[in-house]
């Protein structure tokens, strides 16, 4: 039976949790990729975009990856969703399955005159998450938690995946990017406790341990870019 992060910390004992806890702090750092060698890799420069633009991304847990594109300075707005999948309105009783063919997503809305796709794909590579897991990300296993670029267009598209091949042949990570670059078609929003997550609730392990790192590196390499810590 697949046990959800909700559901995992009443069944261990107080030692038990922090011992887990002691652990999974050790190797938080890597997994939020704040290991990545800096200065990271620049992105190909792509054409000036025109008017607000959307972008979806998914690396593991919706949690962090909306807290770190949330922060940044020209991103309008970072909705935790569900994308990539059959199902038409999804719970996330229903995704958490791996039954339904969605990934955790985050439809990041941004202001291309203050932030270029180019440094959203920057940061999601770098502090986001660690694009060379396939259909895990940290303690999250199953294809909802897989790596994934859904393109909004034909820019989008060859972007990503020109970024991910300099990344590849730069060496930028030991293992290959196995981040997926696929058509969007649809998003749905996920619950209401979900949106802000990271900010509502700071304290929560979960988030201490596997997400606080990505904000604390977003902060350390990119100052520039924050719109707020």
């Amino acid at each position: 039976m697949k046990i959800s992060r909700f559901e995992i910390l009443p069944r261990i004992s107080a030692i038990a949790l922090l011992f887990a806890l002691f652990l999974v702090a050790g190797t938080a750092a890597a997994q939020a990729r704040v290991t990545v060698s800096q200065p990271f890799p620049d992105p190909p420069t792509t054409p000036a975009e025109k008017g607000v633009q959307t972008a979806v991304f998914a690396g593991g847990c919706f949690w962090g990856i909306e807290g770190v594109f949330e922060r940044l300075k020209g991103v309008e707005s970072a909705v935790s969703g569900y994308a990539g999948g059959t199902v038409k309105n999804p719970s996330y009783e229903q995704v958490s399955t791996g039954t339904t063919g969605h990934a955790e997503s985050v439809m990041v809305t941004y202001n291309p005159s203050v932030i270029g796709y180019g440094t959203l794909l920057k940061v999601f590579f770098s502090v986001a998450h660690d694009p060379t897991e396939l259909d895990f990300q940290g303690p999250d296993h199953g294809t909802q938690y897989r790596s994934a670029i859904f393109y909004r267009n034909d820019i989008q598209k060859a972007t990503a995946l020109a970024y991910i091949a300099k990344l590849d042949s730069a060496g930028t990570y030991r293992n290959r990017i196995v981040t997926a670059v696929v058509p969007f078609e649809a998003f749905y929003p996920a619950e209401a406790y979900h949106q802000h997550f990271l900010d509502n609730n700071p304290d929560y392990p979960y988030i201490v341990y596997w997400d606080l790192p990505k904000i604390d590196a977003l902060a350390r390499y990119y100052p520039q870019l924050l719109a707020r810590k």
